[in-house]
């Protein structure tokens, strides 16, 4: 899922809250309850309860490291699309303001130049081409609640926000409603930047020093931002998937309960708004009950966990590929 904003201080770093919680969908929610029989029968099915949850909270744990991988592959990835001639063409043209603040007009104008040698290189080579991407950040942002009720009271409160119009309350409470590994490119313009760098000349050539100033600020101030989101709780549970199958020919339990795992992972997808109108998560969850009745028999599972191990990639592929654009 892609965001594209059209806004971006000149690298300014930005900060977020990254809460990573050691639990999965169900750490927060109290043990299911068992009909009471008699006093005796009590203790044993509490000891039942309590043994299921910590398991649900071992496979839980198991699969946490692979947020972490996931981002780092992705940071990876990022870096190496960063344009090095784009780079050089904002820090000149951070050093042409610099010039032109304290009155160096001529070292400014050099400075324009060389900026506009490396941008006329890449229009050069990359014809067909809008943005060359020139900063990444690859953040892990996991704010939202595991339970399903605090879950729901927080959509509530920020469709009544919208509602009441009041924005400002209603962003604070979405961004509670984050699970995600956002990958953010920060994009130089080939279509604006360099008319902003000719106009910047034309004005230092006019003697126009604060108007090629207020020129080449804009133009860092312009770079286009591109928010790439992969949902935290497909990641788990495709790792609860990959997991349960190496589990699966020595410790059955253990591998039933990381499907189980994988299935709450996927329905706290959906509600946290990662699945809207996703026809495949329905399949999805008919191939995990399929896995988990042929665990409980001696039939190869080795292809059931292929197939779905292959179609939350393709899901996986598919959220990640989606795109919404904003400007501001």
């Amino acid at each position: 899922m892609k965001r594209i904003t059209e806004v971006s201080p000149t690298f300014i770093a930005i900060a977020f809250a990254v809460c990573m919680g050691s639990a999965g969908c169900n750490s927060n929610r109290p043990a299911a309850e068992t009909k009471q029989t008699t006093p005796s029968t009590q203790p044993q099915a509490q000891q039942q309860n309590t043994s299921v949850s910590r398991q649900r909270q071992d496979a839980e744990r198991q699969v946490r490291p692979e947020v972490e991988k996931q981002r780092n592959e992705q940071n990876q990835q990022a870096q190496s699309t960063l344009n090095q001639d784009a780079i050089a063409a904002i820090e000149q043209t951070r050093n042409a303001i610099n010039a032109i603040a304290t009155g160096k007009n001529h070292e400014a104008l050099s400075d324009i130049e060389t900026a506009t040698g490396k941008i006329n290189i890449l229009v050069a080579r990359n014809p067909a081409t809008a943005l060359i991407p020139v900063q990444v950040e690859v953040d892990v942002i996991d704010n939202a609640p595991r339970d399903e009720k605090t879950l729901k009271r927080i959509s509530s409160d920020a469709e009544s926000a919208v509602a009441l119009r009041d924005y400002p309350t209603a962003r604070v409470l979405l961004d509670g409603l984050r699970s995600e590994i956002r990958e953010r490119t920060y994009s130089l313009p080939l279509a604006t930047y360099p008319i902003a760098l000719q106009n910047a000349a034309r004005s230092l050539d006019a003697g126009k020093a604060d108007d090629a100033s207020n020129v080449l600020l804009t133009a860092l101030n312009t770079l286009v931002i591109v928010d790439q989101v992969t949902p935290i709780p497909l990641v788990l549970a495709r790792a609860a998937v990959d997991t349960a199958q190496d589990k699966s020919k020595t410790d059955k339990n253990t591998a039933q309960t990381l499907l189980t795992t994988a299935g709450n992972e996927l329905k706290l997808c959906s509600q946290l708004g990662y699945a809207s109108h996703v026809p495949e998560y329905e399949s999805l969850n008919g191939e995990l009950d399929t896995l988990q009745k042929q665990l409980k028999g001696t039939t190869d599972t080795g292809s059931f966990f292929a197939r779905l191990r292959s179609d939350m990639d393709k899901l996986l592929n598919k959220q990640s590929g989606q795109e919404h654009a904003q400007k501001s």
